[in-house]
């Protein structure tokens, strides 16, 4: 049996790095020091310990509202070996945000990193905590106890969940996804492989440790290799060049509009410095064709692109390393994974039958936190999950995304897929970013909508605009309207908001 067999909850992974290389640097932290292996599983023992002395015990939650730092780490992985529910938040969320997840969670204690973070000190502030050991966390962690004892959760779900992941909420209140942890074990190695990550790598963190993406494919897959990261706590283009000069980063992975703020600011192609750059990734969001020539031009290496929702732990598809592809799939399914369109018993997908994609795989979660009704809809019989996905697959089985069912607008009884109308106008000269959304009208219509935001500096001529969609897209495609915005609102992950879009047309 392999080491990546033996382990049944995440903490084993970097219990058996620090063995196996416990002198090896883990993370470069924001400000400059860095943490071996070693010293982080050492961290992670003393604060297993501390909250055991706390008064958590398996099955509780313990709410860490945070940004990236060692500290955040530290706390999944001493709540994995304390046998706790670590619920990660992101401090960037708002009071009532955070409130609404501490309610629905009950957590037993809650942590807050409030020497790296300014909105979880303000928080932290709020909710009157007080500063925890620093003997055990270091500098600059607070925390303060539920004010009413709460109930662990028993039985075996209590030893299967490795983390509780509240999805953003757009459209309505947050769900808790119960992560396994066989399935983020499982992951950690598919995606290790997929990369072909060795000791030597280094990954760049800047993807919330909160959020799946961070957790799975940065994080846990990193560690499964023994390999490195850049630890910071949120995204800055500059930093992300600075860190590719030194120390050197290799593997660079986030959602598109990380990508695409690199690009709005990179300096000229001849200054760039990435000695070791050799693998760029985006996930999280549908990948725009014109970010993808233009990073792939800029950088000198393929972009690879993946399929992942916070449903699953890890990506559920992703493209080959050794086949890098020319148009926006998003690869071929990993490891264990199975898909079906439509329905759980269609059978094997037909080429370009398009459709809601089903999974079925080890990453499945176990289910909405104290959601039956929800989960009922989500996990179907035969294990499926019902991702809220459209989508299709080639003749070679590659999957193209078309979009979020709740997304698509039905325009005169024909379908519009927004990424097909933001595709066309991302390619446009001078535009940054656009979202594509539907509006009905009063003869029980949709028309689209588009918004559009410019790069730094640039204008963007509408009449210009509108004769380029009218060039490229069919009518019933078109957008009745282009509307001009300084910034397209995306949650704290880098995903587009659509929902505060439609309002403004409310």
């Amino acid at each position: 049996m392999s080491h990546a067999e033996s382990h049944t909850r995440i903490h084993d992974v970097l219990a058996s790095q620090a063995r196996r290389q416990p002198g090896a640097i883990c993370l470069y932290e924001e400000g400059g020091g860095t943490l071996s292996y070693a010293q982080l599983w050492q961290r992670v023992q003393d604060v297993a310990g501390w909250l055991r002395d706390q008064g958590v015990h398996p099955g509780h939650r313990v709410m860490m509202v945070g940004e990236n730092c060692s500290a955040m780490i530290a706390a999944l992985f001493g709540c994995s070996l304390a046998g706790a529910w670590p619920v990660g938040v992101n401090a960037r969320l708002s009071a009532r945000e955070t409130d609404t997840i501490r309610q629905h969670a009950q957590p037993e204690l809650l942590l807050y990193t409030t020497g790296i973070s300014p909105s979880a000190a303000a928080h932290a502030d709020a909710a009157g905590a007080a500063d925890a050991d620093p003997a055990v966390w270091g500098p600059g962690v607070q925390a303060v106890r539920a004010s009413r004892p709460t109930q662990a959760e028993a039985g075996e779900l209590a030893a299967e969940v490795a983390t509780v992941i509240y999805t953003s909420g757009t459209t309505g209140a947050p769900k808790g996804v119960m992560v396994p942890h066989r399935g983020l074990l499982h992951f950690a190695r598919v995606s290790a492989e997929s990369r072909r990550l060795a000791p030597h790598d280094i990954g760049y963190a800047a993807l919330p440790m909160s959020h799946i993406f961070g957790i799975a494919t940065v994080l846990m897959a990193t560690l499964h290799a023994g390999a490195s990261l850049v630890l910071r706590s949120r995204f800055d283009a500059a930093d992300a060049f600075k860190a590719l000069e030194h120390p050197g980063v290799s593997i660079l992975q986030g959602v598109p509009t990380m990508f695409s703020r690199m690009m709005a600011v990179a300096p000229p192609r001849a200054e760039l410095r990435a000695p070791a750059l050799r693998y760029l990734y985006t996930g999280g969001a549908a990948l725009d064709p014109t970010l993808k020539r233009d990073a792939q031009r800029y950088f000198g290496v393929p972009m690879h692109h993946g399929y992942g929702i916070t449903e699953y732990a890890g990506s559920m598809f992703v493209t080959d390393i050794d086949a890098p592809r020319d148009d926006c799939s998003a690869g071929h399914a990993v490891d264990g994974v199975e898909i079906r369109i439509g329905s759980p018993d269609a059978g094997v997908p037909v080429p370009g039958e398009r459709g809601g994609i089903l999974i079925r795989g080890p990453g499945v979660m176990l289910g909405y936190y104290r959601s039956p009704e929800q989960t009922a809809q989500a996990l179907l019989p035969g294990g499926w999950l019902d991702t809220g996905d459209i989508g299709f697959v080639d003749a070679g089985g590659a999957l193209f995304i078309s979009g979020r069912s709740k997304d698509l607008i039905i325009r005169s009884g024909f379908n519009v897929y927004p990424i097909e109308v933001e595709s066309v106008i991302n390619a446009f000269p001078g535009v940054r970013l656009s979202a594509v959304v539907g509006r009905g009208t009063a003869d029980q219509n949709e028309e689209v909508i588009a918004f559009v935001e410019p790069l730094p500096g640039a204008t963007i001529d509408i009449n210009l605009l509108m004769l380029h969609l009218r060039a490229q897209l069919a009518p019933y495609k078109r957008p009745a309207r282009i509307v001009p915005i300084d910034t397209i609102p995306t949650t704290v992950s880098g995903k587009i908001l659509k929902q505060p879009l439609k309002e403004r047309l409310a």
